[in-house]
């Protein structure tokens, strides 16, 4: 695990997974998303659609569970855009279908103090497909951090 000062703008770190039918389907459920391209009554073994938030939803929860980040106090804090992009925060580029690989890269692209126990750190995602075509971006994700674990964690 790397703490916060161990954290610098321009760290990269990758993952890989897939989302899958029944995975899509409980997201669907929990959120209650009602969207005809949802509700088609192809098999459970066939390909779907996946959402664009239930993508953002498993970028999340893999950058959560990197090695380098698992451990850490972090909090979603929000998503503010990227000035250098016209103030935009995520594209999707591509369609994701169930059962297909997605490789992400994750990139410290800021990082600040926010008081003396917590830091902030921007996050961009990159989520491609198994051809290397990229399928959405997602800059400056935002995460409060705890700058050190209580000794307790340790």
């Amino acid at each position: 695990m790397k703490e916060f000062a161990d954290l610098n703008v321009g760290d990269e770190f990758y993952s890989e997974c897939m989302i899958s039918c029944a995975e899509l389907d409980a997201y669907l459920l929990f959120s209650g998303i009602k969207n005809i391209i949802y509700e088609d009554k192809k098999s459970s073994e066939e390909k779907k659609t996946v959402s664009g938030r239930a993508i953002l939803s498993k970028m999340e929860g893999e950058f959560t569970r990197l090695e380098e980040m698992y451990g850490n106090f972090l909090i979603f804090y929000g998503v503010d855009g990227d000035q250098n992009w016209n103030n935009r925060q995520t594209r999707f580029l591509k369609p994701l279908h169930t059962g297909d690989k997605l490789k992400i890269k994750f990139t410290i692209s800021e990082k600040r103090e926010i008081n003396d126990e917590s830091g902030l750190i921007g996050v961009d995602f990159e989520g491609k497909n198994e051809e290397g075509k990229v399928i959405v971006i997602s800059k400056r994700n935002l995460y409060q951090i705890k700058k050190s674990l209580p000794v307790s964690q340790l």
